[in-house]
């Protein structure tokens, strides 16, 4: 394979998270049997540990007189306060910390651990040398700066918000402050109607934006992991907003947040539920086909109803499919994925049936653990060194509104890592119909995250090569969350296209092209091409059959 030097080399599958460690959950009798098989090698082995030893001693005698040995990544933020190396003794604890970072590494990869050992180990590792780092104490510059800039009070502030967090919030620090946003007043406020109402979900319509509208809908179907309206946050980044405003109809599917009385609901209840909310587009719209787009697990529901209508030959309904980091190939390398066994799935499963529901801040809490230098470490050092509320950010504030997945769908997506199945034709079967993705063979448009911790890039580009029909895939510079939430403007953002779709995501990553800018005008061309011919603007919502109900956003998305 020739090189690109225009290019960084090829990001790999993340190391630290994807979406099936976190819905499988790991064990801490996981994390202790890695640490006990590390503990063996050390004893088994005392000679490599003893060379290891000798040479950390070495690094750390040449960092006391004074040596660089090592330089932090520049990405690093919990020491970008110049303090860390211009002040002779934080130098030296800096370069001591990386020294030992570095040690710990090297005596892994020279261990005669497997080579799956060593990954877990790695992995383990790196989440207690993060836990260990300089900057989470109180000498860390920051803190003592404002300790003395607060007179002292940074110190009782950040006791106050370690007591809270502890009572309140899982022994974490927060995130967010509960307050510092209220759905349908500073986030989700775009303009609309419920217009449709069943156990699953609510329909919305939003009002239109443009003089004049495209015939073909719009059907958004969001994961039912988190709630919609990370399609509707700021009016500045809100998708939906920038749909209307290019004269899309648009309509928003809002899940039933599920307790207990609904651990029964599985895919194909998902599936079924997306199913009429399409035909009540189609019966408000008067168009015969409608445009879909899922995110993550929207996405996979989203294939398998097309999968659903293709069996009944039903699929004229739809006239494209967009894909948001949706996985529709489970296979996923990553250490996070060593720790995933058939005990680890079905330990998981029963967890799930004996409670109803897997609970969305048990996810969130793997989330942050898997992240902890972003989601953890970072609002560690601002909420208790600091004494500081965490800043007001509208993502965090909808990350952090989680919702609960019901049993059945949770063993659905346990199974669906577990047998891979929409890989091979009848793999999966969704209400009494297999699904081979193959013959599903409407135009689509796939967009995957080079960041992406939770769908990695490579496994959503896997994914689109099992769909049939005609297929377009572009990979945003961004993470799981800022690859959906990409309006124009920033000028960080870019995006990597190349037409021509081989076996090999790196081949495909060596030839592509980078664009700058946002992806969103990108899909605004190819989807107003597939949504029909304009028309004058209809203002109203709803029908006689479908009258608006409520305005948005409803009602299922304020249950917690």
């Amino acid at each position: 394979m020739r090189d690109k030097p225009a290019k960084e080399s090829v990001p790999t599958p993340a190391t630290f998270i994807n979406a099936q460690s976190v819905i499988s959950g790991l064990r801490g009798r996981d994390v202790f049997s890695t640490l006990r098989s590390v503990a063996v090698q050390s004893l088994r082995h005392p000679v490599h540990s003893a060379r290891h030893v000798l040479a950390l001693g070495g690094q750390l005698g040449r960092v006391i007189l004074g040596d660089n040995l090592h330089t932090p990544n520049p990405r690093d933020s919990r020491f970008a306060d110049p303090t860390w190396l211009q002040n002779p003794l934080y130098r030296r604890g800096l370069q001591a910390y990386l020294s030992w970072q570095h040690q710990l590494k090297s005596w892994i990869d020279d261990s005669e651990m497997s080579e799956d050992d060593r990954a877990r180990a790695h992995f383990i590792l790196s989440l207690l040398s993060d836990a260990l780092s300089p900057s989470n104490t109180l000498l860390n510059p920051l803190a003592v700066k404002e300790l003395f800039n607060s007179g002292g009070s940074s110190v009782f502030k950040g006791i106050s918000h370690l007591v809270d967090d502890l009572m309140h919030n899982n022994g974490l620090p927060s995130q967010i402050t509960k307050d510092a946003f209220e759905v349908g007043k500073t986030v989700a406020t775009t303009p609309g109607a419920v217009v449709f109402r069943n156990e699953l979900l609510e329909l919305m319509q939003y009002k239109p934006m443009s003089e004049k509208q495209y015939a073909r809908p719009l059907l958004i179907v969001p994961p039912q992991i988190n709630k919609y309206y990370i399609f509707d946050l700021s009016p500045a980044n809100s998708f939906v907003q920038y749909a209307l405003k290019n004269g899309l109809q648009v309509f928003m599917i809002s899940w039933r947040n599920p307790d207990v009385r609904h651990r029964e609901w599985g895919l194909s209840s998902y599936v079924e539920a997306v199913e009429e909310a399409m035909n009540v587009c189609r019966a408000i719209t008067g168009s015969r086909e409608v445009n879909l787009l899922g995110a993550c697990a929207g996405g996979l529901t989203m294939a398998a109803l097309q999968g659903h209508l293709q069996a009944k030959r039903q699929m004229r309904r739809v006239s494209s499919a967009t894909y948001l980091v949706s996985l529709l190939d489970s296979q996923i390398d990553s250490a996070a994925t060593l720790f995933v066994d058939e005990e680890t799935l079905e330990a998981a499963k029963r967890r799930s049936y004996q409670q109803g529901v897997l609970d969305g801040r048990d996810m969130a809490k793997i989330f942050a653990w898997m992240r902890p230098n972003d989601l953890i470490w970072n609002y560690w050092v601002n909420n208790y060194l600091l004494g500081k509320a965490p800043p007001p950010f509208d993502i965090l504030y909808w990350n952090n509104d989680s919702t609960r997945l019901p049993a059945a769908l949770h063993g659905d997506l346990l199974d669906f890592f577990k047998y891979n199945p929409l890989s091979h034709p009848g793999g999966l079967e969704v209400c009494g119909t297999p699904v081979d993705l193959q013959k599903v063979t409407v135009d689509s448009f796939s967009v995957a995250g080079i960041n992406d911790h939770i769908t990695p890039w490579d496994a959503v580009y896997r994914s689109t090569l099992l769909l049939g029909g005609d297929r377009r895939f572009l990979l945003a510079n961004s993470g799981h969350v800022q690859s959906i939430l990409n309006p124009p403007g920033n000028p960080k953002s870019s995006y990597i296209e190349n037409g021509k779709l081989s076996s090999d995501p790196r081949a495909w990553y060596y030839d592509g092209e980078t664009v700058e800018g946002s992806w969103w005008p990108n899909w605004l061309n190819w989807i107003q091409q597939r949504s029909g011919a304009q028309r004058e603007t209809l203002m109203a919502l709803g029908n006689q059959n479908y009258p608006p109900m409520e305005a948005a956003p409803g009602t299922y998305v304020r249950v917690r």
